[in-house]
């Protein structure tokens, strides 16, 4: 943990990428790190290559004390990062090294520590309840404890743009206070997050004119506006951009490390992170969403899923000449991937493009190009969907690129007779379902039953009984994921219903679609759909 410089990047100290993600982003509804968590975040960061990893707030919160007390033991070993400890200046009417939470962020052994300190003169008097001298001097003192001691100390000047706009006399007191006791940065926060990139530049200039500090910018995004206002304000002069991953933190959240790091390598060629590290910003990023158990947010600036997905067909036929005519970047230098989604959208391009992608060769295949953009158009309009369904699109183009030869029609890895299935209300409550299949493998007529919780599982069951004995591969093929909608136009019983099926062999997952009035069918249509897409590669034995 014992490391005082930040990330070994080209800029080196010159500027900080600053994560909180851990403090502050641990604020957002429906996250709860426990301490193991907070250190495969630390990690995750570190091996990214962030200068500064804020753990929290210890002495105040025991999760907190925890973490670091486990980072110091040796359970934390930083290779890029230094580790910060977030606290508050000292209390009124006492002493920095009387004061037990200062002692609390000192035993921590972080050798960084931000001090959070009130510039807005409202804050100062109503909620501290002391006048603008004595706040001063709690954060002159803390400073100057913190750092006779040995520490690295940056200043958190909290509602600083409030602040400023009310009494700017009183804001930049607040940051003399801090920077004349010994503090490396004034981080300049928008705690409220109400600013907006242009008024907020012009402030962060203005400051830097009239103090000459080195700045940092702290940015919440309750206008939607937190990537933007740390840009702007990095291009003003700041050089020290705290973050969160994935925007995580309180109410809406803060500035996105992804989408900010995105723009400063970029867009404004600042090497903020080790060589080879804007490379792993999607892998981080869908990471530490696991971490938090979010899923990832698929259309998040450059590390979303959708962020260099195309649909239109317009779109489609462009980047079949070039790529970057309707990317920005390439996504590869964010360890994205461009993807051409297939809708009633589509037209030959974006059709021939996934094709491309998923191994289907339609080039200079006219016809059967032609006849499967009329058969995708027509499901789409009869609900299916394959923007979301690329195994049971590849399915399609198979067969029409094939035709009656095609291996999928020739040699599927079972063939249907019949299928049933009941359900049973008994006496006590329980509701059971029991299906039978009788299918056709491997030379042999093939009938299983089984039973499952609903008709689907039950379905499934007797399915993989029936199969088991002649699939080899099929113990490894799981459920991942079974999603169903209820199609718009069909109200009530009458509805027409789409499922969608993740399956998973352990290594790789797929996801297929089947569209009926009744839910059963359109869920063997899925299923049915999965197993001949797994058999492609497997073979029927």
């Amino acid at each position: 943990m014992t490391r005082k410089e930040p990330a070994d990047t080209p800029l080196g100290d010159a500027f900080h990428l600053y994560d909180t993600t851990l403090r502050d982003g641990a604020q957002r509804e429906g996250i709860s790190y426990s301490v193991t968590d907070k250190l495969a975040v630390a990690r995750l960061l570190d091996d990214l290559g962030v200068g500064f990893i804020e753990g929290g707030w210890p002495g105040a919160l025991p999760k907190d004390t925890e973490f670091f007390s486990r980072a110091a033991s040796g359970e934390l070993k930083l290779n890029h990062a230094a580790l910060v400890a977030f606290g508050a200046t000292r209390k009124a009417g006492t002493t920095a090294d009387q004061d037990k939470q200062v002692r609390a962020l000192l035993d921590s052994q972080a050798p960084v520590i931000t001090l959070v300190a009130k510039s807005d003169l409202r804050h100062i008097e109503r909620a501290l309840r002391v006048d603008v001298d004595e706040a001063c001097e709690m954060v002159r003192d803390t400073v100057a404890f913190l750092v006779g001691e040995g520490r690295r100390v940056f200043l958190d000047a909290e509602h600083f743009f409030d602040g400023y706009a009310f009494s700017p006399d009183t804001a930049l007191k607040v940051l003399d206070a801090g920077m004349n006791a010994g503090a490396d940065v004034a981080v300049l926060c928008d705690t409220n997050g109400g600013q907006l990139p242009l008024g907020l530049a012009e402030t962060v200039r203005e400051v830097k004119e009239r103090t000459g500090f080195r700045l940092g910018i702290h940015c919440q995004d309750d206008t939607s506006c937190a990537v933007a206002n740390s840009v702007a304000a990095v291009q003003a002069g700041v050089t020290h951009v705290q973050c969160t991953a994935n925007g995580y933190g309180e109410r809406a959240g803060n500035a996105d490390l992804f989408a900010v790091t995105g723009n400063l390598v970029t867009k404004l060629g600042m090497e903020v992170l080790p060589t080879g590290g804007a490379a792993e910003l999607t892998r981080v990023s869908h990471a530490l969403a696991e971490i938090a158990n979010l899923a990832p947010y698929t259309h998040q600036a450059y590390v979303g899923a959708s962020a260099f997905a195309h649909k239109a067909g317009l779109h489609a036929s462009a980047i079949k000449v070039d790529p970057l005519l309707y990317n920005h970047i390439d996504p590869a230098s964010v360890g994205n991937d461009m993807r051409v989604l297939v809708t009633e959208m589509a037209g030959r391009a974006s059709l021939e493009l996934k094709g491309r992608e998923l191994g289907v060769d339609l080039a200079g295949q006219p016809e059967a190009l032609t006849s499967a953009v009329r058969k995708v158009k027509r499901l789409e309009s009869e609900g299916w969907s394959f923007e979301a369904a690329d195994a049971s699109l590849e399915l399609l183009l198979r067969r029409e690129v094939d035709g009656p030869q095609s291996d999928v029609l020739d040699e599927p890895p079972f063939e249907l007779e019949s299928y049933r299935v009941v359900l049973d209300h008994r006496s006590d409550g329980q509701v059971v379902s029991e299906a039978t299949v009788k299918v056709h493998v491997g030379g042999q007529r093939v009938i299983a039953t089984a039973e499952g919780n609903g008709p689907v599982h039950a379905l499934d069951a007797a399915l993989r009984e029936a199969l088991s004995p002649h699939l080899s591969w099929l113990d490894s093929v799981e459920l991942a994921d079974y999603k169903v909608r209820i199609l718009p136009g069909h109200p009530g019983t009458d509805a027409v219903t789409r499922v969608l099926v993740e399956t998973s062999d352990g290594e790789r997952e797929w996801t297929t679609v089947g569209v009926h009035g009744n839910i059963v069918e359109a869920s063997w249509l899925a299923l049915c759909d999965a197993l001949v897409h797994k058999s492609l590669s497997e073979g029927p034995a």
